[in-house]
This record gives structure tokens, sequence and C-alpha cells, in this order.
């Protein structure tokens, strides 16, 4: 069966004079001759993205679209009407959002964080910003301190959501993070915690004790890499922190406190030394 919107390996079988007609044993598609293989030969099995046609023809190309059906992406609107926005997928085919699935008013040449999936009576891809319709809410297999994909879809007062996994939601708290996060961007991250109502909180950084023995090892890393001490210490500042160690200063202050009682760094206000004999 072909699944419209997605990758699929179909069989060559024909040509005609607009292209390569493939097929999955009960539908036919075209591919153009422009995004045809040079080399394919009638019977071949050719990877192929499938999508309907403004005409309502099925359609293969062998571009690589920015995202598939039942993903989330960041995608650029190229044009805005009456009905809705298109959006630029990345292949010859722009995708739709109509004006009920835009969370707010989209303009033409702004980027936004979509969810693509195939309308119910034209099967042609479609898109919408209203991402809470389209993430799995109410179950999730979730622990805290897993280590999870995250795409940063907007900015509030609160801090930055971001989809995890491409299934779930969650919030990224404004003091936790120390970075400019704009949507669209992609970064690892860790279950902090599980609230009431399975609302998620996220983090940028290792959770738990093995964070510490993990940042215990990177300073140590660290200060033998240059000389046995670095200008950070007690009275840093955050920003000082995370833009030489991409870490929080509380998780610092732990890291640096651990080592500081196995006797293994000298630390002041401004610098962090390893003590003689671990230099030596």
């Amino acid at each position: 069966m072909i699944e419209i919107g997605k990758f699929n390996e179909l069989r060559f079988i024909k040509k005609t004079e607009a292209g390569l007609i493939l097929t999955d044993g009960e539908k036919e598609v075209l591919l153009p001759y422009v995004h045809a293989p040079e080399d394919a030969q009638i019977g071949d099995n050719l990877h192929v993205f499938t999508y309907i046609h403004s005409d309502g023809r099925l359609m293969a190309t062998t571009e690589t679209p920015i995202a598939q059906v039942d993903e989330f992406a960041l995608l650029t609107v190229v044009d805005v009407n009456e009905q809705g926005a298109f959006l630029d997928m990345g292949i010859g085919k722009d995708v739709f959002v109509p004006e009920r699935e835009q969370k707010r008013p989209m303009q033409i040449g702004q980027k936004y964080v979509v969810y693509l999936f195939n309308d119910e009576r034209s099967e042609r891809i479609t898109a919408s910003s209203r991402l809470a319709e389209f993430v799995d809410q109410d179950e999730h297999d979730l622990e805290e301190g897993d280590e999870v994909r995250l795409l940063i879809t907007e900015e509030s007062d609160l801090g930055y959501t971001a989809v995890i996994n491409q299934r779930f939601l969650g919030l990224l708290y404004h003091n936790e993070v120390f970075e400019d996060l704009k949507a669209g961007d992609q970064r690892r991250g860790f279950i902090k915690k599980i609230r009431e109502g399975n609302k998620i909180d996220l983090s940028l950084q290792v959770i738990g004790f093995k964070h510490i023995l993990d940042l215990k090892d990177s300073l140590m890393i660290e200060l033998e890499e240059n000389g046995g001490s670095i200008s950070l210490g007690d009275k840093s500042s955050p920003e000082d922190i995370y833009n030489r160690l991409k870490i929080s200063k509380k998780a610092f202050k732990k890291a640096a406190g651990s080592l500081y009682k196995e006797r293994l760094i000298e630390i002041s206000d401004f610098e962090i030394k390893l003590v003689p004999k671990v230099r030596a």
C-alpha cells in the first residue's frame, strides 16, 4: 500500500512521455523524468517520496523533503491567500496550512514549526501549527532522567516549548537555559520532571548523580588540557560558566565541590586549579 507523504519502495514498470510509471502492485505513480535516476531499468525498485499533485495525480520524486507525514518540522512560508498559507517542503511541492490550522496568522518569509498529516478527504499533505493537537498527551513511556531528542517550537513567558522524540510536548524553563534558542533548533535533552497531568519539564543537561560524575571527568580533562587551571570559580557568572563549559552554574558548583572534597582541586572566586600533586 502506497503511503502518501512518505517514502515508498515502488517498482518501475514502464515509461511514458511524462516520466516513469511506478507501482506497488495496485496503484500507479508518475515519476517525472527530471527526478528519475538515469540508469533506472524496468523492474527496478525505486526509493521515492509520494504526494498528490495539484491536478489530483499521484506523483513521486527522488528529492528528499524537509519532513514527511506524521513528523514535526520547521518550514518557511512562501505564499499566503484567503484560504491559508503554503510552506516550502524542500521539494517541488509546497504544503498547505488551512487558516483553521494556524495557531496564529502566518506571514510570508517567516518560519514555523508545524505537524504534517494527510487530509482525510483529499489525501493531500497538509500542515498545522496547532501542535498540541498532534502529540500524545495522555500516555507516555518516559521516565525522569531519560535522554531525549528535542525540537524547539516557540518561546513563552515561562521558557521554551519543545517536541520530545517527535511525540510529546515539554517545557524548558528560562532560568535553566543559558543559550539563545529559537524555533526549529534541535537539541539533546533530558526529562527533568513529570508533573501531574503528564506535563513534562525538560533540561538540556544530564539529570542525577551520573551527571555529577560526568561533569567531574569533564572538569578534570578541561583543567589538564589548560595547564592545570581555568578562570572560573565561585563568583563567576552563570553566563561565563555556560559559555566555557556548556553547563549551569549550579551543576558547575556541584562538580567542583565534589572534586574539592576529594582534594583534587583548589577553588577561588574566579579560578579553579589542580593541586600540585595531581598536576605532577
